[in-house]
C-alpha cells in the first residue's frame, strides 16, 4: 500500500478561494495551518472513551461549549436581515488541536514542534430543506478562535462569523437560482437531509509522551542509512496529535469528542545505475501509543525497507509488454480497492444539471454489477478492531451529527449502497452516518469509515499462487507477475516475475499498468485469498481498508515512464565522523 512521507508534508487541502475571502484569513496562513491540522481535525468524533459523570461536569465548565450554546440560541433568535428570510438550519464546528512533530534525517534531528491551534467553521443556510443556499460563497465561514478560553472572546467569534456566513448565504441562494435557470431537472432532489437530535458529551483528549525518546528513535531510524551508501536520502518522521472536536447545530445536536492519533514515518530514495529514480516508504499509525509498532520492529521495517533499495538498484527493468495474470498481495491489493471502489462509492452530488446519480466511475452502476459475484463489500464504522487488530476509521457520531451506520454497499458483485452523508443523491433521501470533512477548510461530505472486503470462496495465498503459475502454463508464458507493494497512481513499487518452471520470484523495475481500472476490476478479478490485510489510512480523513490477496486473469504490465535523472557529479560525504 501507498505511504506518505513526511507526514506532514504529504498533507494535500483543497482549498476554495471564496470560502478563504469570507474568513478573512489569507491563504497562506491557512493553509499552513491546515496542513498541520487535516490529520487530527478530520477523525469525527470518535466515542474511544464511554461517556460519564465526570464527562458531563467538565462540559458545564467548557467555556468552548458554552459560548457555542449561548451564540445558537441568539442566532436562531435575532438573525434576520430586513426583509430577507431568517436562517432554517445553522451548524458551529470547532476543531481544538494539539499537535507534536519531529523529523530527522541522515541520523539528526532536523525539527521538532509542538502547538495548539483552534479552527471554528459556521454554515448558515437559508431557503429550506428542499433547496437552499449551501452553494458557492454559502459554503461556510472559516476563522480561528481564541485559545484563551475567555467567553467573550469566544462568542465574539462566534457571533462575527455567523453575521458574515449569513449574508453569504443570502447571496449564494441568488447565485444558485439563477445558475438552476438554466437546467431542466426532471428528477429533483433535496439540498439538505434532515436528522434527528443528538446530544453526546465525551470526555476531552490529550497526548502525553515523553519527546526525548521519540525524538532519539528517529535520529536512530534515519541513521540506518549508513548500511547503505548508494542511498541518497532517507529520513523518518513522527506526529502525535490530539484533537477535541465540538459541534451544535440549530435542531438540537450537541456533541463533544476527542481522539488521538500517533503516527511514525520513514522513507528514502536512491537511484539505479540508468538515473532512474526509486521510491520506498512506510507508516505505523494508531489510536493509542502502545498499538505502535515496538522501537525492535520500526528499525527491522526500516532496516528491510533499505534492504530493498539495493535489490531495486540492480533489478532488471520491464522492457516487453505483458498480457496475463497478475497476483496482488494483501498490502498491494488494498490500494486498488481503495481507489477503485472507495473512491467511487461515495454518494457525492454530481455538478448542477449532471444527470448521473452521483459523481464518480460508479454514478450510473446503481443496482448493476461493479465487483465479480464472489466479492461483497461493507462499510462498519461502528467497530474499533477486527482479530484483535485496531482499525482507524472507527467512529460513534459523524461529523454532521449522525450516528454511525453499518452499510452493505456492494452484495455478490452488485452496487446496492452509496456512503452518504447528508446531501442527498437520488433514490438516496437520507444520511447513512458517513458525513465527514476531509480538512478543516471543507464541509462533510461522504467518506469511508472500515471499508471491508471479503470472498464468498477464499482460498489461501499458497493456493493463489499455484493457480498464477497454472495460468500462465495454459498461456505457454514463461512467468506471470506478483505485486507486494504499491506506489502512487497504481504504480507497483515491488513487482516480482515468478516463473513458472521453478517458481522463483525476480525482482523487476519500472513497470505500470495498462488498465487497471474498474472494468478490469469487475470482469478480470477472477480470485481471492482468504488472508485479512489490514490499511489503516490517516490522510484526508482516517479510515481503514480491510481486505484480501487478489488475482487477475488478465491484465497488461508495461514499461513505465519512470523519471530518471543525472546521477550525482561526485560521491556523498563519508559515512564516519572526519575532522
Amino acid at each position: 500500500m501507498i505511504h506518505q512521507s513526511p507526514i506532514y508534508k504529504s498533507l494535500i487541502c483543497k482549498v476554495r478561494p471564496h470560502t478563504l475571502a469570507a474568513s478573512k484569513l489569507s491563504v497562506d496562513k491557512l493553509i499552513r495551518f491546515a496542513l498541520c491540522l487535516v490529520v487530527l481535525a478530520t477523525a469525527s468524533f470518535a466515542g474511544a472513551w464511554e461517556q460519564g459523570k465526570e464527562a458531563a461536569n467538565n462540559a458545564n465548565d467548557d467555556p468552548v461549549l458554552q459560548a457555542m450554546r449561548t451564540e445558537m440560541e441568539r442566532s436562531q433568535t435575532a438573525l434576520k436581515l430586513g426583509e430577507m428570510g431568517p436562517p432554517y438550519y445553522i451548524d458551529y464546528r470547532v476543531s481544538d488541536g494539539t499537535i507534536y512533530n519531529a523529523e530527522a534525517a541522515y541520523g539528526a534531528l532536523r525539527s521538532n514542534t509542538r502547538f495548539h491551534s483552534r479552527l471554528v467553521r459556521v454554515v448558515v443556510r437559508v431557503g429550506d430543506y428542499q433547496q437552499d443556499s449551501f452553494f458557492g460563497s454559502g459554503q461556510g465561514v472559516i476563522d480561528f478562535m481564541s485559545l484563551d478560553d475567555d467567553l467573550v472572546a469566544l462568542r465574539h467569534q462566534l457571533w462575527l462569523a455567523t453575521d458574515r456566513a449569513y449574508k453569504n448565504a443570502l447571496e449564494a441562494l441568488t447565485a444558485k437560482k439563477a445558475q438552476l435557470k438554466q437546467f431542466t431537472i426532471d428528477q429533483p432532489v433535496d439540498d439538505f437531509a434532515k436528522a434527528e437530535p443528538i446530544q453526546s458529551i465525551q470526555p476531552l483528549a490529550k497526548i502525553e509522551f515523553d519527546p526525548d525518546r521519540w525524538n532519539k528513535l528517529l535520529k536512530s531510524l534515519s541513521a540506518l542509512f549508513k548500511n547503505d551508501p548508494e542511498v541518497q536520502y532517507f529520513d523518518s518522521s513522527l506526529q502525535f496529535s490530539a484533537v477535541n472536536r465540538y459541534f451544535v447545530n440549530s435542531e438540537g445536536t450537541v456533541i463533544r469528542g476527542g481522539q488521538t492519533i500517533y503516527e511514525i514515518a520513514f522513507a528514502g530514495s536512491t537511484q539505479a545505475p540508468d538515473g532512474m529514480r526509486l521510491d520506498r516508504s512506510h507508516t505505523a499509525i494508531a489510536n493509542k501509543m502502545n498499538e505502535l509498532p515496538s522501537e525492535a520492529e520500526l528499525k527491522a521495517q526500516a532496516t528491510k525497507l533499505l534492504g530493498t533499495f539495493k535489490e531495486l538498484r540492480t533489478a532488471p527493468v520491464v522492457a516487453e509488454e505483458y498480457h496475463g495474470p497478475v497476483l496482488f498481495s494483501g498490502d498491494a491489493a488494498s490500494s486498488v480497492f481503495a481507489t477503485l471502489v472507495g473512491e467511487n462509492v461515495l454518494g457525492r452530488k454530481p455538478e448542477l444539471g449532471q444527470p448521473a446519480r452521483a459523481a464518480g466511475a460508479y454514478g450510473t452502476n446503481y443496482k448493476t454489477r461493479v465487483l465479480p459475484e464472489f466479492l461483497s463489500v461493507v462499510d462498519d464504522p461502528t467497530i474499533f478492531a477486527l482479530d484483535g487488530r485496531p482499525l482507524l476509521g472507527g467512529y460513534t457520531v459523524d461529523d454532521e451529527g449522525v450516528k454511525a451506520m453499518r452499510v452493505s454497499v456492494i452484495e455478490n458483485g452488485r452496487l446496492l449502497n452509496y456512503i452518504m452523508g447528508r446531501e442527498p443523491i437520488r433514490d438516496f433521501p437520507a444520511s447513512n452516518g458517513h458525513g465527514r470533512a476531509r480538512a478543516p477548510i471543507n464541509g462533510p461530505g461522504p467518506s469511508l469509515g472500515n471499508m471491508i472486503v471479503r470472498s464468498a470462496h477464499p482460498v489461501s495465498p499458497k493456493e493463489l499462487k499455484e493457480r498464477l503459475i497454472k495460468l500462465c502454463q495454459e498461456r505457454d508464458l514463461p512467468y506471470g507477475y506478483y505485486v507486494e507493494t504499491m506506489g502512487p497512481s497504481l504504480t507497483p513499487r515491488l513487482l516480482y516475475k515468478v516463473w513458472v518452471k521453478d517458481g522463483h520470484e525476480e525482482l523487476v523495475r519500472g513497470a505500470a499498468f495498462g488498465n487497471l481500472d474498474t472494468r478490469s476490476l469487475r470482469d478480470n478479478l477472477i480470485a481471492a485469498g482468504d488472508d485479512v490485510n489490514i490499511e489503516n489510512l490517516p490522510l484526508n480523513i482516517p479510515h481503514s481498508i480491510v481486505n484480501p490477496s487478489i488475482l487477475f486473469d488478465e491484465l497488461e504490465v508495461k514499461r513505465a515512464n519512470a523519471r530518471s535523472d543525472k546521477l550525482p557529479d561526485y560521491a556523498a560525504p563519508a559515512l564516519t565522523s572526519s575532522k
